[in-house]
């Protein structure tokens, strides 16, 4: 089993406990200080039936035809070239193994991550996002994922919807999340005056009002889970 684009592992390490001792993962990231963190927590975790490598997943660094199952989770979407990623897989699985990715819906069911984004647009901070450029919606339409997957030469995806919530304790834990952990949108929110993160996060905050939970939040998120052969 291959997870791309694993960040600490979580799901990787979930596969490990489901294919067991007689069953090995390959837990890999294109950044290495993200593998070497999902190594630690191995080691912390007790997962022994894992290996970990610095991947670049539109090139990968594997022999055609050596994994019986790929996984990614919300990664696809925030590569350069997914066409590219996605034929990557295709030769690397084997014959008759199985590709399960998830991605992100679309801004209006996933409000946690788009209030910020749409607060930078409207005070102009950022232009309107290009709808095809990687990014955490950009493969929201089911339209999309299709066109990438079959393309590859998988056959015809299953797509399921999966609702779950996003929540933070207050708002101060919402804004840490905006502004440390939120890929390319913390790295403009921090390049920002302070006066002006100011005024954006006044926005965030009186757009989030609707989905106030005591002194926090609780976001309804939405996301598109696939299955592919």
């Amino acid at each position: 089993m291959l997870e791309l684009a694993a960040g600490l592992a979580d799901t990787g390490f979930m596969a490990a406990r489901l294919v067991g001792e007689t069953g090995r993962v390959i837990i890999t990231d294109f950044a290495p200080e993200m593998v070497a963190a999902a190594h630690r927590r191995a080691e912390e975790l007790g997962v022994g039936n894992a290996e970990f490598r610095v991947l670049d997943a539109e090139r990968m660094d594997l022999e055609t035809d050596s994994v019986d199952g790929v996984l990614c989770r919300w990664a696809y979407m925030l590569m350069i070239d997914p066409a590219a990623a996605f034929a990557e897989t295709r030769r690397v699985l084997r014959p008759g193994g199985r590709l399960a990715f998830s991605v992100w819906a679309t801004p209006e069911r996933n409000l946690w991550a788009s209030l910020v984004g749409r607060a930078l647009v409207t005070q102009e901070h950022i232009p309107p996002p290009d709808p095809e450029a990687p990014g955490i919606f950009a493969m929201a339409d089911p339209g999309r994922i299709r066109e990438l997957v079959l393309g590859a030469g998988f056959g015809e995806p299953e797509i399921e919807e999966v609702a779950l919530h996003w929540a933070f304790t207050d708002q101060d834990d919402y804004w840490r999340f905006l502004t440390e952990v939120a890929g390319a949108i913390s790295t403009v929110l921090r390049a920002l005056p302070p006066e002006t993160q100011v005024m954006v996060r006044e926005q965030v905050y009186e757009e989030a009002e609707p989905f106030r939970s005591g002194a926090g939040y609780d976001f309804p998120a939405v996301c598109l889970n696939a299955v592919a052969h």
